[in-house]
């Protein structure tokens, strides 16, 4: 429940926050444009982001003959969430990942990497499909969607403020109003920097919101505790080529090895997550970077294949 409420106060705040930039940049007026606008680019996001992604990795819809473990697991863990079956969908990547998309539970999909069902057990497997379908149940979809509308907004009042500042700030630097065109422009700079940040906190909280809803599904939080770790590991030594703007979908993020500071972070830390579910941090080195195990295997498995 505390992640839900988080959720809801960070919407609350980014709406909020949207109004008073919208007043300040761009007025009533502007301000209803961009939000339309946002929603309107949002709202075609959202009905076929699913079909999207999926060919962007290449993803191929399998049957139980194909994958039977992963398509009973997933089989198990549906009944239990009380979900309609999911499709399943294959990525061709060597590096183990997964992630849930599609608009709604009677459309949705669970899309899971040939790493990921090669290099992790039966156990390990359930906890991260359950977190994928927690992702279905919580509706994380809809209210990512939400968010990327809010701050969307703010970005294209951004970009409507520094055309104004540029093409016609001659009005604002008569005005008495302080800060003229000067205000506009670090105005312009900085909303739309808070607005990612509001919109990457609320990410990271419906991550956490997965990763509890999923232990229920699973019956134990152990797998997922297990799975996490070693997708640490091996995220690390095997990078998944991966578009920045799906990075968010993905149960670790697929861009570990090129992340940017927890703020600008989709994901919070694999060892806060870990330790929420009452796991084992993953093991460090000395250098503080994550242990080189399962590299070798995972390549060897990776050169078989082919």
């Amino acid at each position: 429940m505390g992640n839900n409420i988080k959720t809801v106060v960070l919407l609350a705040v980014l709406t909020a926050f949207i109004v008073w930039v919208g007043q300040i940049l761009g007025g009533t007026t502007g301000m209803v444009i961009a939000l339309i606008l946002a929603a309107a680019m949002n709202f075609f996001s959202y009905w076929f982001s699913d079909k999207i992604v999926l060919r962007m990795y290449k993803a191929k819809e399998v049957s139980s003959n194909e994958v039977p473990l992963v398509y009973e697991i997933v089989k198990k863990l549906t009944v239990r969430a009380g979900l309609p079956m999911p499709k399943v969908f294959l990525i061709p990547e060597e590096s183990p990942n997964a992630f849930a998309t599609g608009r709604d539970p009677e459309h949705a999909v669970v899309a899971v990497t040939v790493g990921l069902v090669h290099l992790m057990n039966k156990e390990e497997l359930e906890g991260v499909i359950a977190h994928e379908l927690a992702h279905i149940k919580n509706r994380d979809i809809l209210i990512s969607s939400i968010a990327a509308t809010l701050a969307g907004a703010v970005m294209m009042l951004a970009n409507m403020a520094r055309f104004a500042a540029f093409f016609g700030g001659r009005r604002s630097d008569d005005s008495n109003n302080g800060g003229g065109i000067i205000g506009l422009i670090l105005m312009s700079v900085i909303a739309p920097v808070a607005a990612m940040i509001i919109q990457m906190a609320i990410s990271r909280s419906r991550e956490f919101l997965a990763d509890s809803t999923g232990a229920g599904f699973a019956g134990n939080s152990k797998g997922l505790s297990e799975a996490l770790a070693k997708l640490g590991s091996y995220s690390k030594n095997l990078p998944m080529t991966a578009n920045p703007s799906t990075a968010h979908m993905f149960i670790v993020n697929p861009l570990s090895g090129k992340s940017l500071i927890y703020l600008f972070s989709t994901h919070p830390p694999l060892e806060e997550r870990i330790q929420r579910l009452g796991g084992i941090s993953p093991q460090k080195t000395s250098n503080g970077s994550m242990p080189d195990k399962g590299e070798e295997e995972a390549k060897a498995f990776w050169k078989n294949l082919s």
